[in-house]
């Protein structure tokens, strides 16, 4: 019995160190990115493997720019549509989390997430699509990465770069030029609100770009913009 207690104990530890090297490796990715752009993010990973089971030639559509090229009417609209309290919260967005916890309750599935920018970014950067509680653990510990070791605007920045928008679109420039054969500078408020109101499901609205419920969230999206404030 000592000896299993002792192996225990060894093993206890082993998992102990695993988990501590992993965060160190993720914090040392998170300071380089505060100042290096990311190139590939797990979540492209993930679906470029996706999309080269049906064609072993795809790329995913992905051109950085930098924060100040970058729409204000889609930065309003991004806020606006995902969350409203950017600015002022350390990237927990407690009171959207009960709401969609229970709006999920009242239609019995899962209809809203009450993550905030910061979380999404964690996500993105480092983690796979599937939910359970050792990555929702983990998403936790990486939006308190990000919110201590960058801005605001620098998880904004990055953000509106890497984050999905179709399918194989990446990132506000390829969204532009994708759905609207323009920059992300030159998007109007109605072409930002649109875009916003893709996020939450993008590969369905590139396939689906006429559905009304897309159309629908753009209108709450353009009376939300002017309020939203943005880093």
């Amino acid at each position: 019995m000592k000896q299993l207690g002792r192996w225990l104990k060894w093993a206890v530890l082993a998992v102990a160190g695993l988990f501590l090297l992993w965060q160190l490796w993720l914090l040392g990715w998170v300071l380089l990115w505060s100042w290096v752009n990311p190139g590939q993010t797990r979540f492209m990973e993930i679906r470029l493997a996706e999309l080269r089971q049906k064609n072993p030639q795809a790329e995913w559509q992905q051109q950085w720019v930098p924060y100040e090229r970058i729409s204000i009417h889609l930065k309003r609209a991004i806020i606006a549509a995902e969350d409203a309290k950017f600015v002022d919260h350390e990237g927990f967005d407690w009171e959207g989390m009960q709401k969609a916890l229970e709006k999920n309750q009242k239609k019995g599935r899962a209809v809203a997430g009450g993550s905030t920018i910061s979380q999404q970014l964690a996500k993105n950067l480092f983690l796979t699509p599937t939910r359970s509680y050792v990555r929702k653990v983990e998403e936790a510990i990486i939006t308190l990465m990000l919110e201590n070791l960058w801005s605001k605007r620098r998880i904004f920045e990055v953000y509106l770069n890497v984050i999905e928008w179709g399918n194989g679109v990446f990132g506000a420039e390829a969204a532009a030029r994708h759905y609207y054969n323009t920059s992300a500078a030159q998007l109007g408020p109605e072409q930002a609100a649109r875009l916003a109101g893709m996020v939450p499901n993008p590969r369905y609205y590139d396939r689906h770009r006429n559905a009304p419920g897309l159309g629908r969230k753009t209108a709450i999206i353009l009376g939300r913009m002017p309020s939203a404030e943005v880093p």
